[in-house]
C-alpha cells in the first residue's frame, strides 16, 4: 500500500495493490480538517454475515434445461381481403341507317314503318319539333363553312407520341362450370336482356349415346356477382342443347331439348317448365337453335333442328 500525503492540506492519494486488481481511490479535503493522520494495516478478511441454503425454497421454483428464449423485433402485421363490388364496364355502338324506331316496331316491314309514320305526322308538335331540329342542323353547316374538317393541318410535323400496337388479350373473370358431380360440356349461352348481369348457361353432354344414366338434366342461371352458387335451376325433360331469353320478357326462357321438344321457362314460377308442347308436334331430331321474334305479343320463336325443319 502506497500512501502520499500533501502539506498544503489538498489531497491525500491513496494507492492500494493488491494480487488480483488495482484499486485507486483520490480523496480531496483542506488539510485543516484532516485531524489525525490515518494508519492503515494489514488484517485478513471477516466474514460478516453467512447465509445457508434453504433445499425447501426449490420447490417454488421450475428448473428449465435447456432454456431456449425466442424474440421477436418485427412489426404486427395482419392482411385482409376484400371482394368489393365489381365495377361494370360496358362498349356500346350502334349502326344507324334511318331513324330511331320504336322497340316495337320493326323497321324491315315496309307496312309497319309507313303506319308509323302516318301516326307521327299527325302529332300536334311534329312541326314544332322539326322547327327546332332546322335551327340546330343550319348551326352545324354554318360550322363547316368556317373550317374545312377534311384539311391535314398537321401533315409537316412529325409524330411525336410513338403508337404501340398491344397484341388483344382477354382475362378470365369468373369460371361458371356445371356443378354436378358428373361435369357436362356447356352448349349455350344467353344474357339477361336487360340487366345484363344475369347468365343463362345450358349444360350437355353432346355424346349422347355414351351419357352415363344418372346425368343431370338441369341448367343453371347465373349472376355475375357470384358465381359460386347459381340462381335459379332450370329442370328440363331432356337435355337441354339452347336456352334463350325472351328479349321483351326477361322473366320467360325458352330451350330446346335433346329429344326435339321446346320449353318456356318462367323464374317467377321456379325451375319447372310453364309450358312444354307434345312430343309429337316437335322435332325429330336434337333443337339446337331457337330465335325470339320481334312481334307485337313477343311471345312467337323459331326453332331449328338437324332434322330439315325450322317450326314457329
Amino acid at each position: 500500500m502506497t500512501v502520499n500525503w500533501r502539506r498544503n492540506g489538498i489531497f491525500i492519494f491513496i494507492k492500494m495493490i493488491t494480487e488480483m486488481m488495482e484499486i485507486v481511490y483520490v480523496y480531496t479535503k483542506i488539510r485543516s480538517e484532516f485531524g489525525r493522520q490515518c494508519n492503515f494495516s494489514d488484517r485478513p478478511a471477516e466474514l460478516h454475515v453467512d447465509i445457508v441454503p434453504d433445499p425447501s425454497l426449490a420447490e417454488n421454483f421450475i428448473e428449465k434445461n435447456p432454456v431456449d428464449v425466442f424474440i421477436q423485433v418485427s412489426k404486427d402485421m395482419s392482411e385482409h381481403e376484400v371482394n368489393t363490388e365489381r365495377f361494370k364496364t360496358e362498349t356500346r355502338g350502334i349502326n344507324h341507317l334511318e331513324g330511331g324506331w320504336p322497340k316495337d316496331i320493326n323497321s324491315n316491314d315496309l307496312e309497319h314503318t309507313i303506319r308509323y309514320r302516318k301516326k307521327v305526322e299527325k302529332d300536334e308538335n311534329y312541326v314544332y319539333t322539326l322547327m327546332q331540329l332546322g335551327g340546330l342542323m343550319e348551326h352545324c353547316i354554318k360550322q363547316n363553312n368556317a373550317i374545312n374538317i377534311y384539311e391535314e393541318y398537321f401533315d409537316d410535323q412529325e409524330e411525336s407520341v410513338e403508337r404501340s400496337e398491344e397484341p388483344s388479350s382477354a382475362k378470365t373473370i369468373n369460371v361458371f362450370s356445371d356443378p354436378n358431380v358428373i361435369k357436362r360440356t356447356v352448349s349455350h349461352l344467353s344474357w339477361h336482356p336487360d340487366q345484363g348481369r344475369k347468365l343463362a348457361i345450358s349444360y350437355c353432354c353432346l355424346e349422347f349415346q355414351r351419357a352415363a344414366d344418372n346425368m343431370s338434366y338441369d341448367s343453371y342461371i347465373w349472376d355475375m356477382e357470384n358465381p359460386n352458387k347459381h340462381e335459379t335451376v332450370i329442370k328440363p325433360v331432356s337435355p337441354l342443347l339452347c336456352l334463350e331469353y325472351n328479349p321483351k320478357d326477361s322473366h320467360i326462357l325458352a330451350g330446346g331439348c335433346y329429344n326435339g321438344q321446346m320449353g318456356y321457362w318462367d323464374t317467377r314460377k321456379g325451375g319447372q317448365a310453364v309450358e312444354m308442347p307434345a312430343i309429337e308436334v316437335g322435332h325429330r331430331d336434337p333443337v339446337y337453335k331457337i330465335i325470339w321474334l320481334q312481334s307485337k305479343t313477343g311471345t312467337e320463336c323459331f326453332s331449328a333442328s338437324t332434322d330439315g325443319q325450322v317450326t314457329e
